[in-house]
C-alpha cells in the first residue's frame, strides 16, 4: 500500500518536542497521515501501550530517567509485531546489538534521517506479513481440530478431550458421560432436496443444540450426521436430563427448504466415563452401540449402554465382524467359491455358475458369507465386498478364457450385488472398466440381486438395472416369490433369469401348496421370456419334479456342493 493511502498511529517516546517534531515532518513529507503521542517516562508509556493498539513505535533510546531496555521488554510482551525502531543521537554497538536482541526492528541516527521513511515502511511490510503468516498458521490450526461446515470440534480433537477426561476419571475420580447423537431421517433430507439443504439442516441444528450443551462440555461433529457430546464431570441423572431435552428439541425443530417443511429425529446413547473406563476407544464403542440399539429399537429415543444388554452385545459382535472383514479384505484372506447351474430339459448354455464369497480365518477356518455379510451390511462395507467379487471373477473368467477351459460361448457367471450396492454410484462405471480391463464378453456376467432389495429400493434397482443391461450384462432376480406382490414386479424390471425362491423348492415334492407357488412362477416367467433357475434342490425326485413343471435351471445340493473356485485364488488367501 502507498505511504499517502496510510493513516499511522505512531507512539514516540522522545524527551525533546524539537526532535519529535523533525521525525513527524519526515514522516508527514513522505505521504503518511499521522497520529501522534509522545511519552517520555515508563508510566506514560505504559498508559499509552493500555489505552490503544500501535501502528509503529519509534524510541530515543537516550531519554533521562527512562530505562530504554526496559522500556523494549514491556513493549514486546504486549506486542511481539508492532514495529519498533530506535532513533537515537548516539549509541554504542554494543547498546545497539542488546536493543536489537530485546526486539528492536532497527536503529537509526538522528543525522541520517533519511533512513527513516524506508525503514518504517519495510518494518510495516514485515509486521503484516508476521500477522498474515499467524492468522493463516491460526486458521490452519482451526481446520484441523474444526468441522469446516459446523464450526464444531472435529473427531480428532473430541477424542483428545475424550483422553483427558478418562485420564481425571482414573486419577481425580471424576465421572464423565458421552452422548453420541445420530440423526434420524436425515437421508431423506439430501435425498429430497440435495446436500446443500442437508447442510444448511446440520449448520442449523448446530446452533439449536448449543442450547442445552453446558460451557464446559464439549460439542463435535463426528461423522455425516452423526454428533458426540463431552459431558464434563457430569451425574448420570443429569447426563439423561441433557439428553432427553436434545432429544425433545430435535424431534420439534421444523426445517424449511423452498417452501417443504420436514421434520428429524435423534437416537442418542449413553455411555459412562469413570475410572473402570479403559480407552476411549471402548468409551467410543460403547457410545456407538448403545446409539445404534436406540435405532434398533424404533429411532428418536435414549439407550444408556449396559454391558449386560443382549442387544447391545448382538451389536459388539457385529462391529468386531466388520474389522475383521476389513482385515480379511487387506490381508487377502476372502476366496471365491462357485456352485454350478444345470440346465434342465436341455435349455440352455451348459456352464452356468454362480459365484460366491467365503472368508478365510486367521487359523485357516473357512467362514460362510450369513456369518459376516449382515455385519458388512450394516456397516457400509459392502460396496468394498462387492468389487472384490466382481474384480476376482472377472479376472478369473479372463484367465479360463485364456487356458482354453471354456468355450465362452457356453458361459454364464452370476454375481450377487448386495442392496447398497445398487445406489453405489461409481459402481457402473468400475463394472464397465473390469469388462474392458478383463476383456470380458458382457453377456457372460449375469448379475443378481434379491427380490427383497429389488422391491425395497425399488427406483434405485430399476435404474440400475436398465443401466447394466444397456452394457450387454444380464440380470437376475434372487429368492423370487418371498416378497408379497412378485408377480406385479415383473412387468415393471426387465430380468432375464428368475431364481425361484429355495423354500418352495426344496419341499415342492411333499407340499402342494409349494408345488403349486412354483409351477405358477415358472408359467408367467416363460410368459414373460423370462428363464427359471430353482434354488435348493436337494434330491434327484425334486429334480424331475421340476422337469415336468418346465422350470429351466437347477441349483442345490442335489447336483454339486459349491467348492473353491480355483488354486489361484486358494495360494492366494494363504490356505492349500
Amino acid at each position: 500500500m502507498e505511504p499517502a493511502q496510510q493513516t499511522l498511529k505512531l507512539l514516540l517516546i522522545e524527551d525533546s518536542e524539537d526532535d519529535a517534531i523533525l521525525l513527524v515532518r519526515e514522516l508527514e513529507k513522505s505521504g503518511f497521515k499521522l497520529w501522534v503521542k509522545r511519552v517520555a517516562s515508563l508510566q506514560g508509556l505504559n498508559e499509552a501501550l493500555a489505552s490503544h493498539p500501535w501502528d509503529v513505535i519509534i524510541n530515543d533510546y537516550n531519554i533521562p530517567g527512562f530505562d530504554s531496555l526496559h522500556g523494549l521488554k514491556t513493549i514486546r510482551e504486549l506486542d511481539s509485531d508492532v514495529p519498533l525502531i530506535i532513533v537515537s543521537g548516539a549509541i554504542g554497538e554494543e547498546v545497539a546489538v542488546e536493543a536489537m536482541r530485546l526486539g528492536a526492528n532497527d536503529y537509526i541516527m538522528k543525522d541520517k534521517l533519511t533512513r527513516l521513511v524506508p525503514t518504517v515502511q519495510r518494518e510495516l511490510a514485515e509486521a503484516e506479513r508476521r500477522r498474515a503468516l499467524r492468522q493463516a498458521e491460526a486458521t490452519i490450526h482451526h481446520m484441523a481440530y474444526h468441522d469446516s461446515l459446523t464450526g464444531l470440534v472435529n473427531r480428532v480433537e473430541f477424542e483428545q478431550r475424550l483422553k483427558h477426561a478418562l485420564n481425571s476419571a482414573k486419577t481425580s475420580d471424576n465421572h464423565h458421560v458421552l452422548l453420541y447423537l445420530d440423526l434420524d431421517q436425515f437421508k431423506v433430507i439430501n435425498d429430497t432436496c440435495g446436500h446443500m439443504a442437508g447442510d444448511e439442516l446440520l449448520r442449523c441444528l448446530t446452533i439449536d443444540l448449543h442450547r442445552y450443551v453446558r460451557s464446559r462440555d464439549t460439542l463435535a461433529r463426528l461423522g455425516g450426521d452423526e454428533f458426540g457430546v463431552l459431558l464434563d464431570n457430569c451425574p448420570l441423572d443429569r447426563a439423561k436430563q441433557i439428553a432427553e431435552s436434545i432429544r425433545e428439541s430435535v424431534q420439534q425443530f421444523r426445517f424449511v427448504w423452498e417452501d417443504k417443511s420436514f421434520g428429524v429425529g435423534v437416537s442418542i446413547g449413553l455411555s459412562v466415563i469413570d475410572s473402570n473406563s479403559r480407552s476411549v476407544e471402548e468409551v467410543l464403542i460403547a457410545a456407538d452401540m448403545a446409539c445404534y440399539a436406540a435405532k434398533d429399537l424404533g429411532r428418536n429415543r435414549i439407550q444408556l449402554y449396559s454391558p449386560d444388554d443382549a442387544n447391545l452385545n448382538r451389536r459388539q459382535v457385529e462391529m468386531q465382524w466388520a474389522s475383521r472383514i476389513s482385515q480379511a479384505v487387506q490381508d487377502g484372506r476372502m476366496l471365491l467359491y462357485e456352485h454350478p447351474i444345470v440346465a434342465l430339459n436341455g435349455a440352455g448354455p451348459i456352464n452356468y455358475r454362480e459365484f460366491l464369497i467365503r472368508m478365510v480365518d486367521d487359523d485357516g477356518t473357512i467362514i460362510l458369507p450369513n456369518a459376516f455379510i449382515p455385519a458388512a451390511e450394516r456397516y457400509n462395507m459392502m460396496a468394498t465386498v462387492d468389487r472384490w467379487v466382481i474384480e476376482q471373477v472377472f479376472r478369473q473368467l479372463a484367465g479360463e478364457r485364456n487356458n482354453s477351459q471354456h468355450d465362452q460361448t457356453d458361459v454364464v457367471a452370476f454375481v450377487n450385488l448386495s442392496a447398497t450396492s445398487l445406489s453405489d454410484e461409481g459402481l457402473l462405471e468400475y463394472i464397465h472398466n473390469q469388462l474392458e480391463e478383463n476383456q470380458i464378453t458382457p453377456e457372460m456376467i449375469c448379475f443378481e440381486i434379491t427380490e427383497t432389495a429389488a422391491i425395497t429400493d425399488f427406483a434405485n434397482a430399476l435404474k440400475f438395472i436398465n443401466q447394466i443391461r444397456r452394457q450387454g450384462c444380464r440380470f437376475a432376480l434372487d429368492d423370487f416369490g418371498s416378497g408379497m406382490s412378485s408377480f406385479s414386479y415383473l412387468k415393471r424390471i426387465p430380468i432375464d433369469i428368475i431364481k425361484i425362491d429355495g423354500g418352495f423348492v426344496k419341499n415342492m415334492c411333499n407340499d402342494a401348496m409349494d408345488r403349486e407357488v412354483v409351477k405358477a412362477i415358472t408359467q408367467i416367467a416363460h410368459v414373460c421370456g423370462i428363464k427359471t433357475v430353482a434354488e435348493h434342490v436337494q434330491n434327484d425326485k425334486t429334480m424331475q419334479m421340476l422337469q415336468t413343471i418346465g422350470v429351466d435351471f437347477a441349483q442345490g445340493h442335489a447336483i454339486e456342493l459349491p467348492k473353491a473356485s480355483n488354486t489361484h485364488f486358494k495360494n492366494a488367501a494363504g490356505i492349500s
